[in-house]
């Protein structure tokens, strides 16, 4: 950024507030220095000009939508510029004939969710962040949420998308039809890319009609390899539920729930909501401690509230390292038990919760206050993530790898896979400017 006759882009601060604000994600992974300026980027234009002067530059960005992503991929490294896309915030159309929106990345999980609503459709994805995460970045990641046991994660609901490439160039992928196969899917690439291939600007998301029934169940466990038994046992009784959410006792400490030693909450929706729940209690029901039934909308979403409050709960008692591995869903008590060990091994406190639905865990490790992520730390963590491979599953299954697992991506994708990729990155990022360091 040394040319002084080139102008910067509109929206550029180097406020020392706002650069502060813009440093870490929600990982609190810092791995120190500061980012040189902070752009607000309020059209594509904008993006466009930001992307033309880090090239001139040859000056790192960093793309950030609500910073609540939790594998430090949107730490904004040493003199990097930060593309902040949070006031792309449009909502450009929502088309009930072909249930689907289009939308700016800066649009937020939750607005998009209830402009869906007003069409009798909803936005099926919805991750714990739904209340302030924004669409870009959750394409970015290819978050996944509670319902995704039954609709999938984000990239099951992205049609197409909007893209500005590294050196300036706008490009849209993808379409507005369910179907489509014509050249190679550039959409699903960009999805989970993690800011390294292209700013994501818009997108045109499917929507899926609300369903006209739900019915809920929260059983109460002696322990927590007891629930993922239960939540293993409902996928084998072939039952798809829209939410199978599994919490720790741990967890449930935190959120000062003294009922049992872990919580399973199973949704089914649909026309034959009430029947499968049936099915789904039949299973649950011998091998719980205490189980509930949520009636009534209201006291079914109070349920669903606990799922969700418990990383802020757990937030609460000190420094958090929230993982997420995912796992075959049978090895399940496998994993959870090994996690246990874990734990119990190294004297830090993980707290588990997992969308039991699909497999995936998100094993936290709880450390005391002012402690840092020492050697000891990532150590524990690491076996976590070995733990995770040898069962046959993956060291992320929505938050991204980010910065904080690249150290254990070359064992789960081998040298061929990951030298492919690296190859893919610099087709559409030569210089490395995009969010480097990040995924790779």
């Amino acid at each position: 950024m040394s040319n002084p006759t080139l102008a910067v882009p509109a929206g550029w601060t180097t406020h020392p507030a706002v650069l502060a604000a813009h440093r870490l994600d929600r990982s609190g992974f810092d791995p120190g220095g500061s980012p040189a300026a902070v752009v607000f980027a309020e059209s594509v234009a904008d993006v466009a000009a930001v992307l033309a002067h880090a090239g001139a530059t040859h000056t790192p960005v960093v793309v950030r939508g609500a910073g609540s992503g939790l594998s430090g991929g949107a730490v904004a490294g040493e003199g990097s510029i930060v593309l902040d896309l949070t006031r792309l915030d449009r909502i450009h159309e929502v088309s009930a004939a072909d249930e689907l929106a289009v939308v700016e990345a800066g649009v937020v999980t939750a607005d998009l969710d209830a402009a869906a609503a007003a069409h009798g459709l909803r936005y099926a994805p919805d991750p714990a962040s739904v209340a302030f995460s924004t669409i870009g970045g959750n394409i970015a990641t290819n978050a996944g949420g509670l319902r995704c046991a039954k609709y999938g994660v984000t990239r099951d609901s992205v049609l197409g998308l909007d893209v500005v490439l590294a050196d300036g160039r706008r490009i849209a992928t993808g379409r507005r039809t369910v179907k489509g196969v014509a050249g190679y899917d550039l959409t699903s690439l960009f999805v989970g890319s993690e800011g390294t291939l292209g700013v994501i600007v818009g997108a045109t998301v499917r929507l899926r009609p609300i369903p006209l029934r739900t019915a809920t169940l929260a059983a109460w466990f002696a322990d927590f390899e007891a629930a993922a038994a239960a939540a293993a046992a409902i996928t084998a009784a072939r039952l798809q539920p829209a939410v199978a959410e599994l919490l720790d006792e741990v967890c449930l400490a935190a959120l000062g729930d003294d009922r049992g030693g872990a919580f399973l909450l199973v949704q089914t929706d649909g026309f034959g909501a009430e029947a499968e729940l049936d099915a789904v209690r039949a299973v649950v029901e011998p091998r719980a401690e205490r189980v509930e039934l949520g009636t009534d909308p209201e006291r079914a979403e109070a349920l669903l509230a606990t799922r969700r409050a418990a990383l802020p709960a757990l937030e609460r008692l000190g420094r958090v390292l929230v993982e997420d591995v995912a796992v075959p869903r049978s090895r399940l008590p496998e994993a959870v038990a090994a996690i246990g060990a874990i734990s119990r091994r190294s004297g830090i406190r993980i707290a588990t919760m997992a969308h039991a639905g699909d497999g995936n865990l998100h094993p936290i490790l709880v450390l005391d206050p002012g402690r840092a992520l020492d050697d000891e730390v990532w150590v524990t963590a690491g076996e976590v993530f070995t733990t995770a491979l040898r069962l046959g599953g993956t060291l992320t299954g929505e938050h991204g790898v980010g910065l904080l697992k690249r150290r254990w991506l070359r064992e789960e994708l081998g040298d061929d896979v990951l030298g492919l990729q690296q190859d893919l990155k610099a087709v559409f990022d030569p210089h490395h400017l995009l969010n480097p360091g990040k995924a790779l």
